[in-house]
């Protein structure tokens, strides 16, 4: 079911130790097309929880998964300003699918993302040529769970359907707050 399968961010201390389950989240990220079929991504698999503690601190708030995850994929791409579109679009490709390959795997995953004021931090830390850069990293770990109980009444998790997804053409706006009509 898909609405099973979203960012998780609760990680039991339990590790992954099975380095298939791994390996087969990196090849479905390795396997995502790409822009020209570039495959312009590399992945590095990080276990060493110092590292990821590291990683987890630099970036705050939006890499507080790294905190308690036991394994993380760093995406590193090529640095370069006339591809950043599509390096972009290529770079979210492999990682959203490694998180749903994480889900049928039973594990949870979350996006933890690098600001620009610490990539080049990160990339000293993880040995980066001066021609690459890792931007987002995948966390991943066995789900707590308080990470796999539903959201208490009144936080959605999605903006309801009606506002979201509108059928041959932009949804007719209402009047008074120029918001599509919920009634579409």
């Amino acid at each position: 079911c898909m609405s099973t399968i979203y960012r998780r961010c609760g990680w039991t201390p339990a590790p992954i130790p099975d380095h298939a389950e791994v390996t087969t989240i990196v090849d479905v990220g390795r396997w995502s097309g790409s822009s020209r079929n570039s495959q312009p991504w590399r992945f590095i698999v990080l276990r060493d929880a110092a590292v990821l503690l590291r990683l987890a601190t630099l970036g705050t708030p939006s890499t507080r998964a790294l905190a308690t995850a036991t394994v993380a994929i760093a995406v590193a791409m090529p640095v370069d300003p006339d591809h950043a579109v599509s390096l972009a679009y290529d770079d979210g490709r492999a990682s959203e699918r490694m998180l749903i390959a994480a889900s049928v795997l039973g594990l949870g995953a979350a996006i933890a993302w690098l600001p620009p004021r610490v990539r080049p931090i990160a990339g000293d830390m993880l040995g980066l040529p001066e021609d690459r850069v890792v931007r987002t990293l995948i966390a991943l770990g066995h789900p707590a769970p308080e990470a796999l109980a539903p959201r208490p009444p009144g936080t959605p998790a999605r903006l309801p359907r009606s506002e979201t997804v509108a059928h041959e053409r932009w949804p007719p706006m209402d009047e008074h707050d120029r918001s599509p009509d919920p009634t579409y």
